[in-house]
């Protein structure tokens, strides 16, 4: 068979171009990126673009993680610094009041998985939506033990509240919940979970005790007499008032605002401040949390030397705005009623009006 023969061109093929056409690498398409690890006080390094050479790269970019000049205080650093902090409960476990609450500016949001209804994954997602606000999250544990603590620690928030605490021995149990071995029994997969950002803030196992604030509730006859050995426990941040669970254990259940509830919860206040933190001129103790009520109100608590106060619940506080909105609709309804009476009656007497409603 006859070879076959293509007529010659002066054209070359693309292909050829491409093979004999130099690379010429365009710095300018490298984008530079940062990162926010779940860690608020670490960032990731950002990549600077490379400069175009023959020779290849001196060295490869570094991704350790690095303090960041911007990131916000965490709750223990402003406690050291003699702040008095603010913060609200999240009971619904929906993450748009959850981001509600940080647009709001509350210092810190607390939530309840003891009294809300949700888990540990409905956590995350709150946690995630204060998160994106730069609000710090403290978990509220349903019951004081290893495996709560183990998986509510894993997702990374800022601290941890221990519930119905009511001695020395509970106190430093609750500890040892958060610290990894030998310190404590806390199970670890550091490597990978979220408190670590997925295992790359590398400097994570060396600052977790110094950024996690322990908390724990002391709600009980029994707990408030043993109330400053509590305090005075190596680890244990914050003590947390619970005046309902106090006046229900005293006989009170209906009557927090008891005059015996609250002569017990003064001692309480008095006990914990006598062996307060050095940074506020006690003992070496924990600094002292509560909830505000309707007699005892935030301001009145601040006074007093509490260095946490919550103010409101959040399904308290939509409770009422919904109640007092359908209430003002209703009046506008019977005011409105009385003024077509008031049209018919051409002018009657305003005292009977008063009375009528």
């Amino acid at each position: 068979m006859a070879a076959l023969t293509y007529p010659a061109t002066t054209a070359t093929s693309s292909l050829s171009t491409l093979r004999r056409k130099p690379f010429a690498f365009n710095p300018s398409k490298f984008l530079s990126f940062s990162s926010q690890t779940q860690n608020p006080s670490t960032t990731l390094r950002s990549l600077t673009p490379l400069k175009s050479s023959t020779n290849p790269p001196a060295a490869t970019p570094d991704l350790s993680p690095i303090a960041s000049s911007t990131t916000p205080q965490s709750l223990k650093s402003r406690l050291h610094s003699g702040e008095t902090l603010y913060g609200l409960f999240l009971l619904s476990f929906s993450p748009t009041f959850a981001e509600i609450a940080g647009l709001a500016g509350y210092d810190f949001v607390v939530v309840d998985m003891e009294h809300g209804p949700g888990g540990v994954s409905d956590a995350l997602s709150c946690i995630r939506a204060l998160a994106a606000t730069g609000t710090p999250a403290i978990l509220r544990l349903p019951d004081s033990c290893p495996i709560w603590a183990k998986k509510a620690l894993d997702i990374g928030p800022q601290g941890i509240m221990f519930p119905m605490i009511e001695g020395q021995k509970a106190a430093k149990k609750a500890v040892s919940y958060c610290r990894f071995p030998p310190k404590g029994v806390r199970g670890t997969a550091h490597t990978v979970v979220r408190a670590s950002s997925y295992g790359i803030d590398e400097g994570y196992l060396a600052n977790y005790e110094d950024e996690l604030l322990i908390m724990c509730q002391v709600e009980s006859e029994e707990g408030v007499k043993r109330i400053e050995e509590i305090a005075a426990v190596d680890g244990v941040d914050c003590i947390q008032m619970g005046p309902m669970d106090l006046s229900a254990s005293m006989g009170y259940l209906w009557d927090p605002g008891n005059k015996k509830v609250k002569d017990m919860m003064r001692t309480a206040e008095k006990a914990v401040l006598a062996v307060g933190p050095k940074p506020t001129g006690g003992k070496g103790g924990a600094y002292l949390s509560g909830f505000a009520m309707p007699y005892d109100g935030p301001d009145d608590m601040r006074k007093r030397g509490y260095h946490m106060v919550s103010g409101a619940v959040d399904i308290g506080l939509f409770r009422s705005a919904a109640v007092e909105d359908v209430k003002r609709f209703k009046m506008g309804l019977m005011d409105g009623s009385n003024d077509d009476e008031d049209e018919q009656q051409d002018g009657g007497d305003a005292d009977d009006k008063y009375w009528s409603e």
